[in-house]
């Protein structure tokens, strides 16, 4: 994994908006409707070329393939686990307390955003059998996509998003909770290990963790002792991986309304460090959790860990002025060392494959590209002309 050794290197979480030709052969495709495999296939992959080209010139240094092949960041998992049925109406217990405080709010936010503008139905599923991975064929061709566009558009390190062992569905067929998220990470383990074989960073998207102390049906020790099952299960996916070759992803889903009752990153921060990987990434650009880099102030990174703080947000359509972004970096840089930063984005924008986007398609590249100048400005801070002419 690339470090910032004499300028700030940029990223982001990795989903980007769908070409919308791409989106209409998803529409297709779910709804039942004829459908070109072969031709959804070339669509992908030339969606796949477009994003990579757009990040290098928006200035992004470690890329992703936008999940265009993805109908969302977790629901995709569907497709390549067996065990499951899906359970139209079951009550997943996420953002209660939000939906319960401002009910008029998200009851006509997920209508028009979020899930309830999404190509692919976002249902709850159950584990009713024996899970295994059965999605060989399409990650190759993911991986296959995302390496002929880097070689193409000469991309030196790329990574791709997986999702975490904690978001995949409902157990109702192994005897614990214990077992089941075990046998998921199993699962799980062969898609990561691919990833790695074919040269790419694996991000392990978990914006499940902290739903776990929203949860207020379990006391304080019992949300401590299900987080660390959660980062156990974790730990197990991505056993045997080097740690340099991991981004751990953490965050609140894409969630533009008023987000009072997400737990700040002080709370999780002793199980997020727990995760075996050597990037962290966290929400940090947005007025929810800005504030929390003071963290940093009396909490230790561990030795050879790396942050990736969002410094541009998904929660707005504000573009993020160049300055404001190179002062956000530079507060994490004061903190835990400038080589120790790589500057990303709080999460996704477009976690699920969807015609309009919370931030608008032209927005999502105005704000990669002021990201990518922001990190210019604190690169001169950080280093100055003179020293990163040495170092270079």
């Amino acid at each position: 994994m690339k470090r910032s050794t004499n300028r700030i290197l940029t990223s982001h979480v990795g989903s980007l908006p769908r070409p919308h030709d791409l989106l209409d052969m998803f529409k297709a495709k779910f709804a039942g409707e004829s459908f070109d495999e072969a031709n959804f296939d070339e669509k992908v992959a030339d969606a796949v070329d477009r994003m990579v080209a757009a990040q290098v010139d928006a200035g992004i240094d470690v890329v992703a393939d936008g999940e265009m092949s993805k109908p969302g960041h977790a629901i995709y998992i569907e497709e390549r686990l067996t065990g499951y049925e899906q359970r139209p109406g079951h009550d997943t217990g996420y953002y209660a307390e939000e939906k319960a405080a401002f009910p008029e709010y998200y009851e006509d936010y997920f209508a028009r955003a979020h899930l309830g503008g999404a190509i692919a139905p976002a249902h709850p599923v159950c584990c009713v059998g024996p899970v295994s991975y059965v999605g060989h064929h399409a990650l190759q061709k993911d991986l296959a996509n995302l390496r002929a566009a880097c070689t193409k558009h000469g991309v030196e390190e790329a990574f791709m998003p997986s999702a975490a062992v904690t978001g995949v569905g409902f157990n109702e067929y192994y005897a614990s909770q214990e077992e089941y998220m075990y046998a998921v990470a199993d699962a799980l383990a062969e898609e990561y290990n691919a990833i790695i074989d074919a040269g790419f960073l694996l991000q392990v998207d978990d914006p499940f963790l902290p739903n776990v102390y929203m949860d207020k049906s379990l006391d304080e020790n019992e949300r401590l002792e299900k987080a660390n099952l959660f980062v156990e299960a974790v730990n197990h996916s991505i056993r045997g991986i080097p740690q340099e070759k991991i981004r751990y992803h953490t965050c609140y889903g894409i969630n533009q309304g008023p987000r009072v009752y997400e737990p700040d990153l002080p709370m999780m921060v002793n199980e997020v460090l727990k995760v075996n990987a050597a990037a962290y990434s966290f929400e940090a650009g947005n007025p929810r959790h800005e504030h929390e880099y003071h963290l940093w102030e009396h909490v230790d990174l561990p030795e050879g860990k790396l942050l990736m703080p969002g410094v541009i947000t998904h929660a707005s359509s504000v573009v993020e002025h160049p300055e404001y972004i190179a002062e956000r970096i530079v507060r994490f840089a004061d903190r835990v060392g400038r080589e120790n930063v790589i500057a990303s984005a709080d999460c996704g924008f477009s976690s699920q494959a969807i015609y309009k986007t919370e931030v608008e398609n032209r927005v999502v590249w105005a704000k990669l590209k002021s990201l990518s100048e922001g990190a210019a400005r604190a690169s001169e801070q950080l280093w100055g002309q003179a020293d990163r002419q040495r170092v270079s």
